[in-house]
């Protein structure tokens, strides 16, 4: 009892102040900004929101009009190839395909290649999950305990490099531009670097050490759909080669959506096309590798150019315009419930 009794005040002892602090801020006294809201600052509010968002989506969607874009599908063109590609014992197998059109006026500026995939759903929970960010690092790690799984090592043990189902489906047709000038084709230059993200080249992938590429990756294997090991990505530029490879960086950022475009090239503008591509026929050589039939996809090629907004998508410009006469309609309302308000007030005063 002595115990519990103990640490009760006795009578005229002061009891211990549970108050806080006489000061400005735990007392909640500090200086503050209260807007006072009135029927003509909300108004103003709202009627100048819906301006500004109006007037950005107006500009936003003229320059997705402006875009510059041409779309090749070539998924039946090529149906020879597709046809060769369905059985997968033709995997080792060459196939070459040629599609033709023509470009009634010229394309001025910077022009950006990109294939275009349909039908191919990249956010599925386990394909996203199926990689080694260590490995893609040029880490020495046991990939059988990340999330790669099946394309983690072959029946004898060797293990993939790069691992996982990203990897391993990575889009694998070659792709080149001729134009068809008084009966020569002239092969557009192309330019294979530059495309990816600097944080993508110089953070996130990295290729092992080592004095050369083909010992950094010695006691590994190509994944299963491959036909050439990691550090053969391109042979004639070191910098570009390995896990620092454009096409292959392009590759693992995953879409959210079936459909979706990736870039594949740019334009170099020297010689013919140092102010684009002139008007004229043009001709697509195509090396057909990337099966699509089995899940009922199709396959484009795109050329287009880019504004300050970015490229052809007008969804930007559209939120805007859909969010603005939201707004501004709103604020129409609440001006009518406002003025019917009044006018009650003022017959009930009379």
């Amino acid at each position: 009892m002595k115990n519990k009794t103990s640490f009760i005040p006795q009578e005229g002892e002061a009891r211990p102040s549970r108050c806080p602090d006489n000061s400005a801020f735990k007392q909640q006294k500090l200086p503050a900004w209260k807007p006072q809201l009135t029927i003509t600052t909300v108004l103003s509010s709202f009627f100048l929101t819906g301006a500004f968002c109006l007037s950005a989506g107006v500009c936003l969607i003229l320059s997705a009009n402006s875009v510059r874009e041409i779309q090749i599908d070539y998924s039946d063109k090529c149906s020879d190839c597709s046809k060769l590609r369905e059985n997968s014992s033709n995997w080792n197998k060459e196939c070459h395909c040629s599609v033709n059109f023509t470009l009634k006026e010229d394309i001025v500026g910077d022009v950006f290649m990109y294939y275009g995939l349909q039908n191919f759903y990249q956010n599925h929970r386990r394909y996203v999950l199926s990689r080694s960010d260590a490995q893609l690092l040029g880490r020495n790690v046991n990939i059988q305990k990340s999330y790669c799984a099946p394309f983690t090592t072959y029946r004898n043990g060797t293990p993939m490099a790069p691992c996982g189902a990203i990897a391993n489906s990575m889009f694998n047709d070659t792709i080149d531009l001729f134009y068809n000038l008084n009966s020569f084709a002239i092969r557009v230059p192309l330019l294979k670097t530059g495309n990816s993200w600097w944080t993508d080249k110089n953070v996130k992938f990295r290729n092992p050490k080592s004095y050369n590429l083909s010992s950094a990756f010695a006691g590994t294997a190509k994944p299963p759909y491959w036909k050439k090991p990691v550090y053969l990505l391109d042979e004639e530029d070191e910098r570009n080669n390995g896990y620092v490879n454009d096409d292959f960086i392009i590759w693992m950022r995953v879409s959210a959506f079936a459909t979706f475009r990736n870039l594949y090239r740019r334009v170099s503008r020297v010689r013919q096309f140092v102010n684009g591509l002139p008007a004229g026929n043009y001709t697509f050589h195509i090396s057909y590798n990337f099966p699509v039939t089995k899940f009922k996809g199709r396959k484009h090629v795109i050329l287009s150019t880019v504004v300050w907004s970015g490229g052809s998508n007008p969804f930007l410009g559209i939120a805007y315009v859909v969010s603005g006469t939201a707004v501004t309609l709103m604020g129409f309302v609440i001006t009518a419930i406002h003025l019917k308000l009044r006018k009650k007030k003022t017959y009930f005063q009379k």
